[in-house]
């Protein structure tokens, strides 16, 4: 038996300049906000305003991204998405995330709420644009 992965979306996530917290001992955290972007693929729609990507880098050189943000389909319905991954230090390798999504279950898109999701990240063409792309393992 294989793995197969289905491709769910592209996003397409624009962000403005970090915001640096800086050291605390554990690591240098920079608050990435997302300002908006869109989507498209098995599910269309635009990303919401106001999310960040809370990234801290290690003293080991490996940084922690979190991102958390709202999706809204074409046709009205909000998807929360958590997702996280680890980028190797000095890595120019593909990034790889796991994203997490919540939505309501009486939706057509209540299937998200369940399986397993990966992703990968890659930083845009544009300034502060960063291109995720999600499959559903099947």
């Amino acid at each position: 038996m294989t793995l197969e992965a289905e491709l769910i979306m592209k996003i397409n996530v624009q962000c403005e300049k970090d915001m640096e917290v800086k050291s605390d001992g554990s690591g240098y955290l920079r608050v990435i906000p997302i300002v908006g972007g869109t989507f498209e693929g098995k599910i269309n729609g635009t990303v919401v305003p106001g999310g960040a990507d809370w990234n801290t880098q290690r003293e080991n050189g490996i940084s922690h991204v979190f991102a958390k943000y709202l999706l809204k389909t074409d046709d009205g319905v909000y998807i929360a998405v958590e997702n996280e991954g680890k980028i190797p230090n000095g890595s120019k390798a593909l990034i790889k995330t796991s994203p997490r999504f919540q939505v309501d279950d009486n939706s057509k898109y209540a299937w998200l709420n369940s399986g397993v999701y990966v992703g990968s990240l890659t930083i845009g063409e544009k300034e502060g644009q960063i291109e995720i792309t999600v499959y559903k393992m099947n």
